[in-house]
C-alpha cells in the first residue's frame, strides 16, 4: 500500500514537473519570438509612433517674443527669520515679436510675483520683481517663479537663494500649558 501511494506521489511530481517545463519552455518561445520581431523592426530603421502622440512644428520665429534676464537667480545671502526679500530681474525682449507674459506662478506662498503686464516690443525691456517673506521659514531657501510666456522654450525660471537664521527661542509653545 504504501508502494503504491509512493507510486502516485512520484507520478504526480513527475507530471507538474513536466507540465512546468513545457510552460516554461513555452514562455521562453514567445519571448524569442518578440525578441526577432524587435530585432527585425531595428533592422528596418522603422520606428513605432504611439497612437497618442502629436505631431509638433517648430515655431515661427517672427511670432516669439525672447528673453535676455540680465540675471536668473539672485542670492541673498543669509536673513533672519522674518525679513523680506525683493529682487527685480529685468529683461530685454531680443525676440522678433512682442513678449506677452501669460502667467507667473511662485513656487511656494512664501514667494509673490509681480511683472510687466503690458506687451514689451522688440529691443524694450521689462520686470519681474519677486518679493520671498521669510517668516516662518529657517535654513538653506530656494524660492523659484516660473514663467509662461511666447518665449522657446515657452518655460522660463527665476531663482532666489539664501540662508534664513532662526528667531532665537524659536516660536512660542502650542497647546494646553500645565500649571
Amino acid at each position: 500500500m504504501k508502494a503504491r501511494i509512493l507510486g502516485l506521489v512520484g507520478a504526480i511530481a513527475a507530471l507538474s514537473f513536466t507540465t512546468a517545463c513545457n510552460q516554461s519552455s513555452e514562455q521562453e518561445q514567445k519571448i524569442q519570438a518578440l525578441e526577432e520581431k524587435i530585432a527585425q523592426l531595428e533592422a528596418k530603421g522603422s520606428s513605432i509612433t504611439p497612437v497618442n502622440a502629436q505631431t509638433t512644428q517648430a515655431a515661427d520665429p517672427s511670432t516669439l517674443g525672447g528673453f535676455q534676464f540680465e540675471e536668473m537667480e539672485y542670492n541673498f545671502g543669509t536673513i533672519n527669520e522674518g525679513e523680506v526679500v525683493e529682487r527685480i530681474f529685468n529683461f530685454t525682449n531680443n525676440g522678433q515679436a512682442p513678449l506677452v507674459i501669460s502667467n507667473i506662478t511662485a513656487s511656494c506662498g512664501c514667494t509673490s510675483p509681480d511683472w510687466t503686464k503690458t506687451p514689451v516690443n522688440p529691443g524694450e525691456t521689462g520686470f519681474v520683481k519677486v518679493v520671498f517673506n521669510s517668516t516662518a521659514k529657517s535654513g538653506a531657501q530656494a524660492p523659484t517663479v516660473t514663467i509662461q510666456a511666447n518665449t522657446n522654450p515657452t518655460v522660463t525660471r527665476l531663482r532666489l537663494r539664501g540662508n534664513v537664521t532662526p528667531k532665537a527661542g524659536g516660536p512660542a509653545p502650542v497647546g494646553p500649558v500645565k500649571r
